[in-house]
């Protein structure tokens, strides 16, 4: 059987192949991790919204600083900057001297307040003010439990990025990574910030290539437990999993099908891997690629219509597109001669990938359109892209100041966020989906 995971076809911290003892393997519905990320922005966007926010009225009554939450927010985003308030008191009831934030240049305003409810909850009202038109943008009330109250200050970051930029926000959505403490891996699912991270599996064997379902209830990951690459769905909030391949040879590298329908993954049924789909609710794979080579890390567009895929056909690894049902493969990535991990935005335009640059790992994208390649990043051993649901950021670990960590960067590659914190190992992100 081949060796999908040999050193010299994929980076051996990606892939975490080291054995262990057998153990059983924990499923756990989320905890609470006992490290949480902290964010660091640098670089600067060509264009930049000013916003100010005030603090919410009776902000101590919670435990978390609603507007600190929402300015990290909106400028990880790479479209905001901050401008510090002026030095009064305002809340969702009051009407502001638009002027005045005008003159101190900033283009909008979010006031609110926090309230303590009878049963216990949370209540976060908000206002946001366009301080240029001298307009009213609206405003609503979350009532959270203490533990949402990150949740509800997301939330309204993406009420301000899409009312000020048209565009749909992500930072309500999630993202899962994995990490390796010693002899333990266990997959963690966090907020988009990398804040508030929950275990939902652990185990003493790893756990790889976590891929999010639509609708983000389900991740589908690769666990080593029974001694090979075996493909199981994980329910994220029950903790509850079901086996979805596990055929002769290795199973590995699934990603599901826009619509949930389908999963594609490597199998090496046929002596060397190669890319099969498979119903997401079991049955028999079918085989979509007919090479000698190795075919693998296969990911479906947002549309449905085509899959990428790394193989090593023409030599050395490269990014290739097919159709659907496996018709007409094309190779795609020409520049270089190691090439592998297609992540393809949501809106069809972009494809991040990771580049060998003589003897670095790095982070770049091409515009699907023209070719085009650029490299976002400078650093020697990045890993696993993945797109945020708007197309607008991508999330991808490296090793940064000599640390393991999770990076952001925009599509631009001038702003980028470190979200570090976390102990040990840190790999394999996979940016999760708008929630329905």
């Amino acid at each position: 059987m081949l060796d999908l995971n040999r050193p010299e076809w994929l980076p051996t911290r990606r892939h975490l192949l080291s054995q262990a003892a057998v153990l059983p393997l924990a499923a756990l519905p989320l905890q609470n991790a006992l490290a949480q990320f902290r964010v660091e922005v640098s670089g600067a966007g060509v264009t930049q919204i000013p916003i100010s926010g005030v603090a919410f009225r009776d902000n101590g009554l919670a435990n978390q600083d609603m507007v600190a939450i929402v300015r990290a927010d909106l400028e990880r985003s790479g479209q905001f900057k901050f401008i510090e308030p002026l030095p009064v008191r305002l809340d969702e009831t009051s009407r502001p001297d638009l002027a005045a934030w005008r003159e101190k240049g900033t283009d909008a305003l979010l006031t609110g307040s926090v309230s303590k409810l009878a049963d216990g909850r949370f209540d976060i009202r908000f206002r946001l003010w366009d301080s240029v038109r001298g307009q009213d943008l609206g405003g609503l009330s979350y009532p959270v439990n203490a533990s949402d109250l990150r949740y509800a200050a997301h939330r309204i970051a993406d009420y301000v990025y899409e009312k000020l930029t048209g565009e749909k926000g992500v930072f309500a959505t999630r993202i899962a990574y994995v990490t390796k403490n010693g002899p333990r891996y266990t997959l963690l699912v966090a907020d988009s910030d990398g804040e508030n991270a929950k275990a939902t599996l652990s185990s003493p064997e790893p756990i790889i290539s976590p891929s999010w379902a639509p609708g983000g209830g389900q991740l589908a990951y690769v666990s080593f437990e029974s001694r090979k690459p075996v493909i199981y769905s994980h329910d994220v909030a029950t903790g509850k999993r079901r086996l979805l391949a596990n055929f002769r040879g290795s199973n590995s590298a699934p990603s599901w099908s826009p619509d949930g329908r389908q999963v594609v993954a490597t199998l090496s049924l046929s002596g060397n891997a190669q890319v099969y789909a498979m119903d997401a609710n079991g049955g028999q794979p079918r085989r979509l690629t007919q090479s000698g080579s190795i075919d693998t890390e296969p990911v479906f567009s947002a549309d449905g219509r085509s899959i990428f895929f790394v193989s090593d056909r023409g030599g050395s690894p490269q990014i290739y597109r097919m159709g659907a049902g496996g018709e007409n493969p094309q190779r795609l990535t020409f520049t270089g001669n190691y090439n592998i991990s297609p992540a393809p935005s949501p809106d069809g335009r972009w494809l991040a990938f990771i580049s060998r640059v003589g003897g670095a790992f790095r982070l770049h994208v091409m515009e699907l359109s023209s070719g085009n390649v650029t490299a976002l990043s400078d650093a020697s051993a990045d890993e696993s892209p993945s797109f945020a649901p708007n197309s607008r950021l991508i999330v991808y670990a490296t090793r940064d100041r000599g640390q393991e960590a999770l990076m952001t960067s925009t599509v631009d590659g001038r702003v980028k966020t470190r979200l570090t914190g976390a102990q040990g190992d840190i790999r394999e992100p996979e940016w999760g989906p708008f929630v329905r």
